[in-house]
């Protein structure tokens, strides 16, 4: 898997962040859910006891009693015989109010209505579908007319002496305004106006009367033709009782509503009486207000909302936007849905009479008080997350840019046979990827300057090895040749002095390999470095007298752990590779300081600098500097001194350097020092 792979799949781990921040927003729902369900209930039980206290000597109105609701009124109504100012008006669905029969199958007419009051007045909106009228003559008032005869009947707690069912005859001669004639008396009764329209499948009647007492009974019948029994009409034996909403126990209610919540109180027979609403804290901002990443925090909330949606359980479906509710088809307490697609949490509770009290609570409402700061966090957690992917692929797809070009040059600086045929360039960045390169390119550079001397190397070993094999071909062939004593010995010594050369060239390329196995089983003590060096250097200047070769530092007191025999060994080949550098009568200088690094010894040597170039560890087996300059050194005494330097747990250093005005080269052995 790539880079960029293992870092989506890593950055997809933090989406657990607003996962968890979600199981939280749905066991918090759920929790608040059955909380509000016993404050409603608790809350329903109070106004149900308001709304019984309230109600006492109300009639109540049965599933099987006929009954005409009356809607209160906003405003005024202009009685013009048109109900598009009536409450609730849609034009899309004109017969969503209209109470009464509907639609017969063989084409007769039926009676629909509407009621409304303004509690001053009654008023009427009656239509007759499918039938045009036929309007009074009154040159012949026998002659067959369209007629709506009114009753009135009081409530049965306001009766008073007289008080009895009521009729009145409503006719004209022509669409218009009309007023109501008492039957009784037979005079007009102009408290009773109307106005007559037609309309496309029949005609409609707008009627103005005084607002009768509550639970009063009103019907009417539309009649046409010559007798009485021709026409549509409401129930007349009992008639239908008026319900109207009973403002002043809304009032009371108001009060006791929390936010978000509604309440409604509903007759036996599924009538509404009361209705009251509390508004929503929820103020949705303008769209053109919000910055874009309040917008996207909008449709995140949203989204939140939804999931908690998802995860509740389901409601049930109820319609609300009628004045008669199915008592029958309500739960007891629950979710439900309204005809609006809003979820509700919905609690009944039985009051005086039969009656039932449904309160409400939505929520949309719940959900603001639960999701809405948290739902910002999630969202915003969400945008940061997002980013911070989208920050991780990139920076992905860039260091695995990185990686893919330096792989490009580590394979172009290689060819199929494995001979370095180029460099990796050094990088310019400071991490790790740029440490990286530098080290490949430092690892190219050593090999390729390692493959230059294995490829001399065979040149070089020969040309070591091809003096002494002719010396001790040519001695033995003049050997066979020879004729006295003396010509046979000096043959015979040549050729001992050849092989001994050969020996000492083998012998220093099994040094090496020998020190390193040797290295393994050496014992550590402690030991002063300082009496080593000087003993040593005391010891090289008694052998050589065409040097000059002295020691600078302390005579004691540089303890060391380690073992002085590898000690003086390291010495031996550092003052050996001084003096195949250092002309005659030149300076070797050996030198023991303290620095704040531990113990440095130092040999210097007058003479040849070092090369400039790098590219090649002296260090390193089979490299040498000499150029010729001796027989039989194959560069192993460097390689020598740094695997001693390495077992002390020092580091060796080579640089050119100008001492007390004498250019040289120093060879520095850096040893940690024994704190005691």
């Amino acid at each position: 898997m790539s880079l960029k792979r293992q870092l989506f799949v890593a950055s997809l781990l933090m989406l657990l962040i607003p996962w968890a921040g979600l199981q939280f927003v749905l066991e918090l729902d759920d929790a608040l859910r059955q909380q509000a369900r016993q404050q409603l209930q608790a809350q329903a039980g109070r106004l149900a006891q308001t709304a019984g206290d309230q109600i006492i000597g109300t009639t109540v109105i049965r599933p099987d009693e006929p009954a005409i609701y009356v809607e209160p009124l906003a405003g005024n109504l202009n009685l013009d015989g048109y109900g598009d100012d009536w409450p609730g008006y849609d034009e899309e669905n004109q017969a969503r109010n209209w109470q009464g029969q509907t639609s017969t199958e063989a084409g007769e007419p039926f009676l629909q209505w509407q009621a409304a009051t303004d509690r001053r007045n009654l008023y009427l909106l009656i239509r007759v579908n499918q039938r045009q009228p036929v309007f009074f003559n009154p040159g012949n008032p026998d002659q067959p007319h369209d007629r709506l005869r009114l009753w009135l009947e009081p409530a049965p707690g306001n009766l008073v002496p007289g008080a009895i069912r009521k009729s009145w005859l409503l006719r004209t001669p022509a669409p218009g305004q009309l007023y109501g004639l008492e039957e009784a008396s037979g005079k007009p009764d102009y408290r009773i106006s109307g106005f007559l329209q037609g309309t496309g499948e029949g005609w409609q009647l707008e009627l103005k009367l005084p607002m009768p007492a509550d639970r009063s009974r009103l019907g009417f019948t539309a009649l046409w033709g010559g007798d009485e029994t021709t026409g549509v009409s409401t129930p007349v034996d009992p008639l239908p009782v008026l319900v109207s909403r009973n403002l002043a126990l809304e009032r009371q209610l108001e009060p006791q509503l929390n936010q978000g919540q509604q309440v409604r109180l509903i007759e036996p027979a599924g009538w509404v009486i009361a209705r009251q609403q509390s508004g929503s804290t929820m103020n949705t901002p303008e769209f053109d207000s919000l910055s874009p990443l309040q917008v996207v925090e909008q449709i995140s909330l949203n989204a939140l909302r939804g999931l908690v949606r998802l995860y509740q359980p389901e409601p049930t479906v109820i319609k609300t936007g009628t004045n008669r509710v199915a008592i029958e088809a309500l739960p007891e307490t629950g979710l439900v849905r309204h005809e609006d697609d809003s979820v509700w949490l919905l609690t009944t509770r039985e009051v005086f009479g039969g009656r039932t009290l449904i309160l409400e609570q939505s929520l949309d409402q719940l959900l603001t008080l639960s999701g809405s700061a948290l739902g910002s966090v999630i969202a915003r957690s969400t945008l940061i997350i997002v980013a911070i992917t989208l920050v991780l692929l990139g920076y992905a797809s860039w260091l695995s840019w990185r990686i893919t070009r330096l792989q490009r040059a580590v394979s172009a600086s290689i060819d199929e046979d494995g001979r370095i045929t180029g460099r990796v360039p050094n990088a310019r960045s400071k991490d790790e990827l740029g440490q990286l390169q530098r080290h490949f390119s430092l690892m190219v550079d050593r090999l390729h300057g390692y493959n230059r001397y294995l490829e001399s190397f065979s040149r070089r070993l020969s040309h070591e090895l091809k003096t002494p094999v002719a010396v001790v071909r040519s001695s033995l062939e003049n050997l066979n040749h020879s004729n006295s004593e003396e010509e046979r010995r000096q043959y015979i010594e040549r050729a001992a002095s050849a092989t001994e050369r050969l020996r000492q060239i083998l012998h220093g390329m099994s040094e090496a390999a020998r020190l390193e196995q040797s290295l393994d089983h050496a014992d550590k003590e402690q030991f002063d470095l300082a009496e080593v060096a000087a003993e040593a250097t005391a010891a090289y200047q008694a052998l050589d007298s065409s040097h000059q070769i002295r020691y600078s530092g302390p005579d004691s007191g540089c303890a060391i752990t380690g073992s002085p025999e590898l000690m003086v060994q390291l010495l031996d080949k550092l003052v050996d590779n001084a003096r195949d550098f250092t002309p005659q009568d030149g300076l070797i200088e050996v030198s023991l300081e303290t620095t704040p690094e531990g113990l440095r010894l130092s040999v210097f040597n007058q003479g040849s600098e070092l090369p400039e170039d790098t590219t090649t560890d002296i260090f390193s087996p089979f490299v040498s500097m000499r150029d010729g300059q001796e027989q039989g050194h194959l560069g192993q005494g460097l390689l020598i001194v740094s695997l001693i330097a390495d077992y002390h747990g020092a580091r060796v250093e080579a640089r050119n350097r100008t001492q007390g005005g004498i250019d040289g080269v120093s060879f520095r052995v850096i040893i940690p020092a024994i704190h005691s």
